[in-house]
């Protein structure tokens, strides 16, 4: 694949509703795309940094920084064959994993539409359809909390994943166990807590929950392993997880039963593939996160989960949940039996309404 050019756009979506988590509430997200044109194709990918460094490091700017300044450039003058080469062209710049993934992943995606194959057919993906979770934010009371729960059960979603802080776990989930004895419920906590705070995880221990996501330091394992000694509930990691040798160490000093595996945040599909084969050899489940994606990022989500190793409900719900704006044809709607079904076209499977990312982009640069 020899890129001819490519096309930076920062498009403004507006969410369905606020989104609050432990870092804050989220109303509307300017998101990062970019187009590879190569011989007639074109090849789509999102980045998922955010406009301020609270999930991680970067930000819309720094990413667009490394990817117009670098990686762009190293595209011009190289020759790439095969996706799983492009990581070691980026080898040299150090962190900035959602840069380096907005490329990788259009790449994959032009990459597929040239040799007539899904992503998912590139990847190996066994499943025509993926289970569906859904992640509730931090809500102005209980009875919304409850009644957002009650309509989750009615869709059918697999499971439900409460965000959680302090001062907002404990007790509401005591709540919802008393509402919904039987729900497959795990809770998420963006690293707002210290392992000084144990005593809140051995009290959500009673409470028969599928796991607890990234409970401390975004970029923690060790306290992650002692706390884990302590608690029969499974620990979940994400922040911490940024590559296939954080994940062996994790699992390798018992600091997680699980993994939560955002493509985006480990630099790519190829490292995720990476984190696969290790789950395969060690036998941990895996399930796919979501970072508020467009319809782009969506269709990469869900091909990747179609996976083996991904055994768990994913954090990927229908697209009509999170945004008023759609980019994508057609969008992903959530089955009677809650799963998504998997693209099987060439690509990511979907179609790109460029005209809608024209309307609401607020900057587009092609270089």
């Amino acid at each position: 694949m020899n890129v001819e050019k490519a096309t930076i756009y920062l498009v403004e979506m507006n969410l369905r509703h606020p989104f609050r988590t432990s870092f804050g509430v989220t109303q509307k997200r300017d998101i990062l795309l970019i187009s590879l044109h190569s011989e007639g194709f074109v090849g789509w990918g999102e980045c998922v940094s955010e406009q301020g460094p609270w999930y991680s490091g970067e930000t819309i700017n720094s990413s667009k920084h490394i990817i117009s300044d670098y990686i762009i450039p190293w595209l011009k003058d190289s020759q790439i064959e095969d996706p799983k080469q492009y990581p070691k062209m980026v080898n040299k710049i150090k962190g900035n994993q959602m840069a380096k993934a907005c490329v990788e992943d259009a790449l994959w995606d032009l990459y597929g539409k040239m040799n007539e194959k899904s992503l998912k057919e590139l990847v190996n993906g066994e499943k025509k359809e993926i289970p569906a979770g859904i992640s509730l934010g931090i809500q102005d009371s209980p009875e919304i909390l409850l009644d957002k729960i009650k309509g989750a059960i009615e869709r059918n979603y697999k499971r439900v994943k409460i965000k959680i802080e302090p001062g907002w776990d404990v007790e509401i989930i005591k709540l919802i166990r008393d509402f919904y004895p039987d729900l497959q419920l795990m809770v998420d906590a963006n690293s707002a807590y210290r392992l000084k705070d144990k005593l809140i995880f051995h009290s959500l221990d009673r409470y028969d929950l599928m796991m607890i996501e990234q409970p401390l330091q975004y970029y923690d394992i060790i306290d992650h392993a002692k706390l884990q000694k302590e608690i029969s509930t499974p620990i979940c990691l994400d922040e911490s997880i940024k590559s296939v040798d954080d994940a062996r160490v994790a699992i390798e000093v018992d600091a997680c039963k699980i993994i939560n595996v955002k493509p985006s945040r480990i630099g790519g599909i190829t490292e995720t593939l990476k984190i696969h084969d290790l789950a395969k050899t060690i036998k941990i489940p895996l399930w796919c996160g979501g970072m508020l994606e467009t319809g782009i990022g969506r269709a990469k989500n869900v091909a990747i989960s179609s996976l083996s190793t991904f055994t768990l409900p994913n954090d990927i719900s229908e697209s009509s949940r999170y945004y008023t704006n759609f980019i994508i044809d057609p969008i992903f709607e959530l089955n009677k039996n809650g799963t998504l079904t998997v693209p099987e076209k060439h690509g990511l499977g979907v179609e790109i309404k460029e005209e809608i990312i024209e309307k609401y982009k607020i900057m587009k640069e092609s270089i």
